[in-house]
């Protein structure tokens, strides 16, 4: 049976979030149903969503999978799968002619979301190689 610790908990936590927060952020008017945007910039919006499901699910199975208790390369590619989105997601403000929000509307929510979920995988990380060490 699996072990299941602070570490794993949390870091299962943010590879759901990874897995379905782009389809609450995107799924609406604004984003894939926008009726302005143009079929290929729909298909990048639903890219970025399957990738975030596809990125979440596999941080899931490298902790959760037979063999995945004790082993510290599961541990790192869960981490890492849990993390992608989210670098990839504040990489995308550095492109010409991108912003966090459309105007009016102001500030940058996912870069606090990204930062906290980064913080969080990294602690979980900590917490979980230090029980496999033990």
């Amino acid at each position: 049976m699996a072990v299941v610790s602070p570490g794993r908990v949390l870091l299962s936590l943010t590879s759901i979030s990874t897995m379905c927060g782009a389809y609450i952020a995107d799924w609406n008017e604004t984003h894939i149903h926008n009726p302005n945007w143009p079929p290929h910039a729909k298909f990048h919006n639903a890219q970025t969503m399957s990738t975030g499901a596809a990125l979440g699910a596999i941080g899931l199975w490298a902790l959760w999978s037979r063999g995945a208790d004790a082993s510290s390369e599961r541990l790192k590619l869960a981490t890492g799968a849990a993390s992608l989105y989210w670098i990839t997601q504040m990489s995308a403000i550095a492109y010409p002619g991108t912003a966090f929000m459309d105007p009016p509307k102001k500030g940058a929510p996912q870069a606090v979301l990204a930062g906290a979920t980064l913080a969080l995988n990294g602690l979980a990380f900590t917490l979980e190689r230090r029980r496999l060490r033990r």
